[in-house]
Order: structure tokens, then sequence, then C-alpha cells
């Protein structure tokens, strides 16, 4: 839908500020009396007048636009910084999120979170923390360092190589900075002497930075040094049981990623450097992805192409044919047995008190990775799309330009704002008024989908129809609603937050 003539844009040649408005606050008195007849001539000119010369009333209550900390480098023509380069802008998601102002670059692998993104991670956290509490879950918090002693008894510190970052305090001891947790946990599980059979299942998780020394940092938050994670670490009695926690916490997962509404796939893999017998990927079919996935399309069966022979055309459990596929990892998940257990002496006590090795599974989540890749396979080149659940704000209310013939409508707008955060407790918090009314509705209308809320509501014209009606975008369905006051309020009432 083009953005042309319907919105007011003022301020023409031959435009008279002080009889517009003398003649606009005669006209709207007239209209308002219609419309809202129990309001009296003063108060309207009141609020007219406070808003002409003061700006919105009650603005420390609402979510001004103006007075977020968000950078809006919605720029047209490159990017400024370290990533100046169009080469460095290597996928949609990196892009869009440097220009939009969601991340900012601090050196080759790093970002600084804008608070915008921020909003969009600790809404997905709280998803995960459902799922994984769901079955279990026992959040914790481990150290970002790790002894290399710890690194050193599992043979993982030689094992990963340059990976790992590593340092030494000033008393020469060495230490790595974590970017995956086994020895860690091992070692205090190891350290309760008392594990009894009837605490297991232990299912213990975080949702932590972590750091790998990537070679060539690439694509935005999707390869970086530093990232969110979260990995959880199961503890089972037997075999038996640990493949049924196994199948408990990867159901979980296609929980969290069926609630923001990806379609995923679920592939076999390769145990790399973490080890195991058992380990499935979860991959977000992409172009930009960097893992080949091979799917069969007529039974269940997927693969990371690392774990099957790369010329293999034929499904090796129902002969159907085999089509290749890229795909952006978001999850993985690893049977471990006694891998580590047997080398920490992570033990637990029968009932017969007999010590017994805990039979122990690790299972991730790239919480930055979700994020960046939900941008990269929901976007459009050129606007940003969030999955509904994790939106940094779910609406973003555009009032008329200043100076412009729709001005007046701007005290609707105010009490369209008040009715909604008031009718619909979960939308508190949730909605922003872009107050740049220097900038054409046009404008801010770009920027609201640059950044991506599902909901934009707009008052234009029809704002001074009876009864007034707001033009609503439903960014993500692309479906544009007139909508009376009420209407937006029944509209916003159904919008899920975690």
């Amino acid at each position: 839908m083009a953005l042309g003539g319907h919105f007011g844009r003022g301020g023409g040649p031959g435009f008279d500020r002080g009889s517009s408005m003398a003649l606009g606050m005669e006209w709207l008195l007239r209209r308002w009396k219609e419309l809202l007849p129990g309001l009296t001539t003063r108060v309207l000119q009141r609020q007219y007048l406070y808003r002409c010369h003061h700006g919105p009333p009650h603005r420390a209550k609402r979510l001004v636009l103006s007075q977020l900390f968000q950078p809006l480098n919605l720029r047209e023509d490159g990017v400024v910084g370290l990533e100046s380069k169009p080469d460095d802008l290597t996928c949609k998601s990196q892009r869009l999120m440097i220009q939009a102002g969601l991340i900012y670059p601090s050196s080759p692998g790093c970002y600084y979170y804008m608070p915008y993104t921020v909003r969009a991670m600790e809404k997905l956290v709280k998803v995960i923390d459902q799922e994984m509490q769901a079955i279990g879950g026992q959040k914790l918090n481990m150290p970002s360092l790790s002894s290399a002693e710890l690194w050193r008894s599992s043979g993982r510190w030689d094992l990963m190589g340059k990976e790992l970052f590593r340092l030494a305090d000033r008393h020469s001891k060495e230490y790595c900075l974590g970017p995956t947790h086994e020895e860690t946990i091992a070692d205090l599980i190891a350290s309760q002497a008392n594990l009894s059979y009837k605490q297991l299942p232990l299912l213990l998780y975080q949702i932590t930075r972590k750091f790998r020394d990537e070679p060539k940092p690439r694509f935005g938050l999707l390869r970086s040094r530093e990232f969110y994670m979260k990995d959880m670490y199961t503890f089972d009695t037997c075999e038996e049981a640990a493949r049924q926690t196994y199948s408990l916490v990867c159901e979980a997962y296609c929980n969290v990623f069926n609630s923001l509404g990806f379609h995923f796939v679920k592939v076999q893999a390769d145990t790399g450097s973490i080890g195991g017998s058992m380990s499935h990927e979860f991959q977000l079919p992409a172009g930009i992805g960097e893992d080949r996935l091979m799917i069969c399309s007529n039974c269940s069966f997927s693969a990371n192409v690392e774990t099957i022979n790369p010329d293999q055309t034929d499904c090796p459990v129902c002969k159907g044919k085999l089509s290749e596929s890229k795909g952006i990892e978001v999850g993985h998940t690893f049977y471990l047995g006694t891998k580590y257990s047997s080398v920490f002496n992570v033990n637990f006590h029968t009932a017969q008190n007999k010590p017994v090795l805990a039979e122990m599974g690790c299972y991730g989540l790239g919480i930055t990775r979700i994020l960046a890749a939900s941008v990269e396979v929901l976007s459009t080149e050129d606007s940003i799309r969030w999955p509904a659940l994790i939106a940094p704000y779910q609406v973003c209310l555009i009032p008329p330009k200043k100076g412009s013939k729709e001005e007046m409508g701007a005290v609707l707008m105010d009490n369209l704002y008040d009715s909604i955060v008031e009718a619909v407790p979960q939308i508190k918090g949730e909605a922003v008024l872009d107050d740049r009314t220097h900038l054409t509705i046009g404008k801010r209308l770009k920027d609201a989908n640059r950044l991506g809320y599902p909901y934009v509501i707009i008052a234009g014209k029809k704002v001074f129809d009876n009864p007034p009606e707001f033009e609503v975008w439903n960014q993500n369905t692309g479906e544009i609603m007139f909508l009376t006051k009420e209407g937006v309020i029944e509209l916003l009432s159904k919008v899920q937050v975690p």
C-alpha cells in the first residue's frame, strides 16, 4: 500500500499556522461536541491548547519514543562504525539489526545489545524458563571462568584448541572463558557426596554469556565470539531413564519453537567436541545457514550431512529421496552417558547405599542466535519481523504530524493510548507513542516498519469520522484495518505476552 496522499503533511506553501489553528479549533469543537457530548467546550479547549503548547499530558506515564534509548540508525546508505563496509554486512539479520540500532558493533564478534534487543531477549528467556521449569528444570548460574584443571581432566583443554579464550591470573593459574559447562557442572555435582537416587532425575540449567574464539566472526549474532546460551545438564539413574529425559527435553524444545511460530527441523547430528552417543540439532531452514541438511520427503528422517555419506541420495530408513537444505542451528541436544561422570566421579547412592555413576545429558539453546535467526527467516529485505510473542514492544501509536490538518486528532490518540493500557493489562509497558511529531506519519510508519512492532496504530483523517476510526496495521500479516477505539481494544486484548 502506498504511503502517499491520505496522510496529512501540512506546512506547505501559503500555510498560515495561526489562522489554521483558529479554524481548526472551531471545527474540532463542533465535531467533538457531536462525538463526545459529555465534554464541555471549556474542557475541549483546555485539552487542545495544553497539547499545542506543552505536548501530551501525563507524558511521564506514557512510553514515548523520544525518551527511549534507541539509536534510530535507520540509515539509507550503509552504516557507520566497525562494520561500515558493505561486504562486512554478510546477512540480512545483521544488516537490519545494525541499521535499526538494535545492536551496535564493539569489536569483531562482540556487540552492544540495545534496549529493544534486551527486551526481546528477556521475553525469549521467559518462554524458555516456562518450558524448562514445566519439565522440572531448576535454574542456577555457574562461573564464566573455568579452571584449566577441569578441562585437562576431561581432555578438552587440548581438544578444543584455539576455540577457547584462555587466560592466567596473577598466580599463573590458567582458566578459560567457558563456551560450555560440562566439566563445571560435573565437578559441582561430584562435590555433593550424599546425592541420592531419590533426587534424580536432576535437571539443572542456566542462561548466561558464553565465549568462543571464532577465527572469523560473521553473520552478526549468528556467529559471534560472545553470546547468550541456555544450557541444561541432566543426571539420571540409568540409561533408560536418561533417554526418557532426553525425549522430554527435546519435546520442550519443540514447544519453544512452536510457540515462536518457527518452521524447524530436528536432525541427527554429530556429537563433536561435546561427545556422547546420541545428538540432535534443531535447525531453521535458511539460505544463509552454514549447516547442510539431508531431509527425506517420505518419512521423518533428517540429518546433518556430517552424520551420513555426503553423496547419499536415498533415505537410510525408507529408501525415499533425500533433498538437501541449508539451516541455522538454534538448538543442540546430547546424550552423554557417563563420559563426564566417570571422569569426575559423579555418583549417586542407590537404595542399598551403593555409589553408581550418573547418566548425563546436555542441552543447548542459542538465545541470541534465536533472536538473529528469527529476524533472518521472518523479515523482509527492509523491515524486521519478530515472532509476535517476543517482539520488543507490541504496539506503536503514531499521532498526526504537528502543523498538519489532522494535528488536533492527537488528543484522541492520547485518549486511545490511555484507554488501551487501562483496558488491556498485558499491553501496559508494551505500547510506545511515537511523539516525534515533527516528522511525517509516513516517515514514522517507515521507522515502525523497520523496527518490527506487530501492531502500528495511526491517527489519520478517519479519527474525525463518526465514530472516530484509527488505521491499524498488522505488520506480521500485512493487513490494514480501520477500527474504533473499542475495536482496537478488542484486537489488542488477544495479544499474548510472556
